[in-house]
């Protein structure tokens, strides 16, 4: 066994192999860029070195870095996590030469399958059903208008050496082709220095799901089941769980031998896993194979029992696999959804700045979260901006539903934008809790984008009792301060164990009244009592208890004169005052907003990458205006509607923040 390995990678993927290293008696190397310099998985490591500058073509992408950072530390192996070089044949093959053991497959399997078009012939020549499409690389935009139109659209154009969603773009017709194409030409270089790109046939309504295989050098090959990962954006997953709810036992063990069969013609060893796209009749076609440890093998870890980062390792250090085909079982349910720092309600787009707020569940059954932040963490603009992936298990695919959802309302990030509203929408959405989705759910649940969930009246009732209750609750904490002048319009609250206050919400105001009881509270309008019994931590500022006996975990905290009450993915911004104060407040003048329908604003902080307009021009609605880069993806965007460029007030190149104006209309 190793004595020392360095983790050639950043963030939760460095911090999990670590875990595992340190478990099993291994001292562990991180590396670092210069704004990484303070990062989590830094201070966790044994050691840390420092490899460059904040990009990742600076650093993380360097393998020459990597390696002297290897020779400096004296490690015998690295893991290379997921991303940057860990699918590089060339990096594997030159930590072979300087005697440094590679954590995952043989170069000769990393060449072959990463390479998306050489892939697919192998897939075909092995027995693996495959897409149809055309395996060749494409030479410019007008050659990928000519294919697609034989092979018949939709079509899916994607990088050669893509991967994370990165390089791929859906088109349906030749305008789609062309924009598509040069997208996936720039992210393809951007991320992965190779702008080979090839089109193949979009397959509508399928669902993703990858069968999840381990391999030792001794020529034995097991799958480990399958996740379905059909939740996706801009073709990145967001939801994975394991097993599938549309497998059948017979297609998920044809799955798993086709998987075997490929591993098997490469000479695979290590943790990989085989894409799968399957239409409705459950037939199914192989898209790629990851040479790698994936971002959502926590789920099939917990339904599994295994570790895989551990199986990795002593596979590296020539062990073999310690089961067969035979000793492997599926019990139970996980489901990972990846917490992001990007705004669901502007359509996704990536959210950078410090965790000036960062609370994980706690003492929560079945719940696992990996992480590489802390409060107080940044998130840059360098590199994927994923914040955690919180997983939770249970014996049913309900339960670790409804765990999720307790989960999710009890995380509270702040400082940032973040998608666990969106997440919550998902996991409390009828389609995917009966299990009937593809990987259009997203948009089809959400055709205008995500705008919030709908609460019903009854759970809005519940939300201003809770609010009501929290305000009593922190009234109280504030009378035992020493010192603290008594307002006169609170008097009434001395020495009684009940209040009247009003919550205003939807320009309406709801008088209430809150009595203490021995388990809680009693909360009562016109209308309706709600029985609350549980605890206000006016710490974390979490409400967790049940609600007329239905549990219940709700956020609740107050910035300047508003209440905000976060429950399911919905945010309700409350007043809330003594009812006496109710008439009063609605006298109280409202600024407005200023009107900047003349302005196009960038939606993220990023790159200018392209201006395509000039001061004086006319434009139609739909024409391209601007090319904005994030987190190595492009964003385009375009004028909704016809109108004339007054003013260009930004420059190709230049560091863009949220909301920074770029363009002036007439």
């Amino acid at each position: 066994m190793f004595k020392k390995i360095l983790i050639a990678n950043r963030g939760e993927i460095a911090c999990r192999v670590m875990r595992t290293a340190r478990r099993l008696g291994i001292a562990t190397v991180a590396v670092y860029s210069e704004v990484d310099s303070g990062a989590l998985h830094v201070r966790e490591a044994d050691e840390a070195i420092f490899i460059g500058g904040s990009a990742s073509a600076e650093s993380y992408l360097v393998r020459e870095k990597i390696i002297d950072a290897v020779r400096q530390s004296g490690a015998e192996a690295v893991h290379p996590g997921y991303g940057f070089l860990s699918e590089n044949a060339s990096f594997a093959e030159a930590l072979e030469a300087e005697g440094i053991v590679f954590i995952g497959p043989r170069k000769k399997a990393i060449a072959a399958m990463g390479d998306k078009i050489e892939s697919k012939k192998l897939a075909a020549q092995a027995g693996v059903s495959t897409v149809p499409g055309y395996v060749g690389v494409l030479a410019d935009d007008t050659e990928a208008v000519k294919v697609a139109g034989d092979i018949g659209y939709p079509v899916m154009i994607k990088a050669s050496a893509g991967g994370g969603g990165k390089g791929m773009r859906v088109a349906y017709n030749e305008d789609e082709v062309k924009e598509g194409f040069r997208s996936a030409v720039n992210e393809a270089v951007s991320s992965f220095g190779d702008d080979r790109v090839f089109i193949e046939k979009f397959i509508e309504e399928p669902r993703h799901i990858e069968i999840q295989i381990i391999a030792d050098t001794k020529g034995n090959t097991i799958y480990l089941g399958e996740r379905e990962c059909s939740i996706q954006r801009r073709h990145q997953k967001v939801v994975e769980e394991a097993p599938s709810p549309f497998l059948d036992p017979q297609t998920r063990k044809l799955m798993g031998e086709q998987s075997v069969l490929l591993s098997k013609a490469v000479e695979y060893c290590s943790a990989g896993t085989v894409e799968f796209i399957v239409d409705k009749n459950k037939n199914f076609y192989f898209l790629e194979m990851n040479t790698r440890l994936q971002v959502e093998h926590p789920v099939t870890e917990c339904i599994t029992g295994l570790d895989l980062v551990e199986l990795m390792i002593r596979i590296a250090a020539g062990e073999e696999l310690p089961l067969q085909q035979k000793d492997v079982s599926l019990d139970g349910w996980a489901i990972e959804t990846r917490i992001y720092a990007e705004d669901p309600y502007r359509g996704f787009l990536p959210s950078t700045g410090r965790l000036v707020k960062y609370q994980q569940p706690e003492n929560q059954k079945g719940v696992r979260i990996d992480s590489g932040v802390t409060e107080g963490s940044e998130i840059s603009i360098f590199y994927d901006p994923m914040i955690a992936k919180l997983v939770t298990s249970g014996d049913s695919r309900k339960q670790a539903i409804d765990r999720m959802e307790l989960a999710l309302n009890s995380f509270k990030i702040r400082g940032v934008n973040h998608n666990i509203d969106f997440l919550s929408a998902v996991m409390t959405n009828p389609r995917f809790q009966q299990g009937e989705f593809n990987t259009g759910f997203i948009a089809e649940e959400f055709p205008t984008g995500f705008k919030g969930t709908q609460l019903s009246n009854e759970i809005k009732m519940s939300l201003y009792s809770i609010a009501v209750a929290f305000e009593f609750t922190k009234l109280t904490r504030n009378k035992t301060i020493s010192g603290r002048v008594e307002l006169p319009l609170r008097a009434n609250f001395e020495n009684t164990n009940y209040i009247y206050l009003s919550v205003f919400d939807e320009g309406v105001w709801i008088n209430f009244k809150l009595e203490q009881t021995t388990e809680g509270f009693s909360v009562s309008n016109e209308k309706r009592t709600i029985r609350l019994d549980g605890t206000f931590n006016l710490v974390t500022k979490l409400f967790d208890g049940f609600v007329d006996g239905v549990q219940m975990i709700v956020q609740v905290e107050q910035e300047g004169g508003t209440c905000q009450v976060k429950y399911n993915g919905c945010e309700l911004q409350l007043k809330l005052v003594p009812s006496r104060l109710a008439q009063l407040v609605d006298l109280m003048p409202v600024k407005q907003a200023p009107d900047m329908s003349r302005y196009l604003l960038s939606p993220m902080p990023g790159l200018l990458v392209s201006i395509a307009v000039s001061e004086g021009q006319s434009i139609k609605a739909g024409q391209e205006l601007a090319v904005v880069e994030a987190m190595k993806m492009e964003n385009v965007m375009k004028a909704e509607q016809d109108g004339i460029v007054s003013k260009v007030h930004a420059n190709i190149g230049e560091s863009l923040t949220v909301d920074q104006i770029l363009i002036e209309f007439e």
